[in-house]
């Protein structure tokens, strides 16, 4: 383990991350205080919702309290539920696999690439059974998933395929690419029968807590409205023949999100920046493997992650505590759904191994990447990397 005692800091930390709330978010939460729409109702609702469909590419936009509600309404309005297997990443954040346990069905798990970090294509097709009834995508840091072969499978097996963008808004990946003229770049959250976003406070976009399903599908979008808002049924408020949930988002988030959406590709320019400009100075350092953003993605850098080489003389959780002494917040990787506890309690993953998820997790940490970083702080953060790989 690196020497955590360093010199005193004598400057502020440099955060993980910060939300940049410096446009009209204000003026319109207080639009929403003054006319008394602080609920799930309100023009911004709608303004949102139609806004990021369309900047998305989608005919329909369902706003939603966050985005681990949002992957639970999309697994009801698919009707998804015991018997029901769906494939998706190990290495991805809880909220994916624990929407598919919640429905009853059974979450199938594939490794994840060693390069992009997103799920690992070429294992789906082992993985498909006559029981598997969707595959779940998880673009991975701001970089896409391989999505070309996936739809191209999905489609041929009948598979739905519930895209999760919630760190990759404004993302973009190549389809088509063996067509004449080299094929179609397509925003993350186009594709697949429904596509969920996180509008948590470390994304791109932020409406603090919230997020998004989106659809191109008529009946897909009513029954996403429906389940978020208790099943009432039309016409007969207090009359349910299925069973929904409460998952709105308030006029008051709605409002900060129109208010970001007015400045999403000023934000997107920003962490493209912080993309280069770690990869750049951070090229030469020993011991480390950097993002790799493939030809074919347009990746927008949501955190800017770094794994530890084997040789290097301590793992992720030294290599965190060292750069905290320096000054610098860093967050470790995702942990393997197959590694959770409260899904082997379930009997779920028994004597599975994921090598690269697995290495990842041990060695992989991200470094500051928020949206109001300077240069300045990410050259504060590069030399403490260095300082402490030397």
């Amino acid at each position: 383990m690196p020497d955590s005692a360093a010199a005193l800091v004598t400057e502020p930390r440099v955060p993980v991350n910060e939300p940049l709330l410096n446009g009209n978010e204000a003026a319109y939460v207080a639009e929403c205080v003054a006319t008394g729409w602080v609920s799930s109702a309100g023009r911004f609702v709608d303004a949102f919702e139609e806004g990021w469909a369309a900047y998305c590419g989608r005919a329909h936009g369902v706003a939603v309290a966050n985005g681990t509600v949002a992957l639970d309404a999309a697994i009801a309005a698919l009707d998804l539920g015991p018997g029901d297997e769906v494939i998706l990443p190990t290495f991805t954040i809880v909220s994916c696999a624990q929407a598919v346990v919640y429905a009853g069905a059974t979450p199938v798990l594939v490794d994840a690439d060693p390069e992009t970090w997103a799920m690992d294509v070429d294992q789906l097709a082992d993985r498909i059974t006559p029981r598997t009834k969707a595959v779940m995508p998880v673009h991975i840091y701001g970089h896409p998933v391989d999505m070309d072969p996936l739809l191209a499978l999905a489609e041929r097996h009948g598979l739905a395929v519930i895209e999760d963008a919630a760190e990759a808004h404004g993302a973009e990946v190549l389809l088509d690419r063996d067509a004449p003229g080299g094929g179609t770049w397509h925003r993350c959250g186009s594709l697949g029968a429904v596509s969920t976003f996180s509008f948590y406070a470390n994304k791109i976009l932020t409406t603090g807590e919230g997020g998004m399903v989106l659809t191109d599908d008529d009946a897909l979008a009513a029954r996403l409205r429906s389940v978020r808002n208790l099943c009432f049924e039309p016409g007969r408020r207090f009359y349910h023949e299925r069973l929904g949930h409460n998952f709105r988002l308030t006029n008051l988030q709605a409002a900060l999100g129109v208010a970001q959406l007015e400045r999403i590709d000023d934000a997107l320019a920003h962490k493209r920046w912080m993309g280069r400009a770690y990869a750049e100075r951070l090229a030469d350092v020993p011991h480390l493997q950097l993002h790799t953003e493939r030809p074919w993605a347009r990746s927008v850098h949501w955190m800017v992650g770094v794994v530890l080489h084997d040789d290097a003389p301590f793992d992720a959780e030294g290599f965190a505590a060292a750069l905290l002494a320096r000054g610098v917040e860093t967050r470790p990787f995702f942990l393997g759904m197959h590694e959770q506890p409260a899904f082997h309690a379930r009997g779920l993953f028994a004597g599975e191994r994921y090598p690269v998820a697995e290495r990842l997790a041990r060695r992989g940490l991200y470094l500051p990447s928020g949206m109001t970083l300077t240069e300045d702080q990410l050259d504060r953060v590069v030399d403490a990397v260095r300082e402490v790989l030397a």
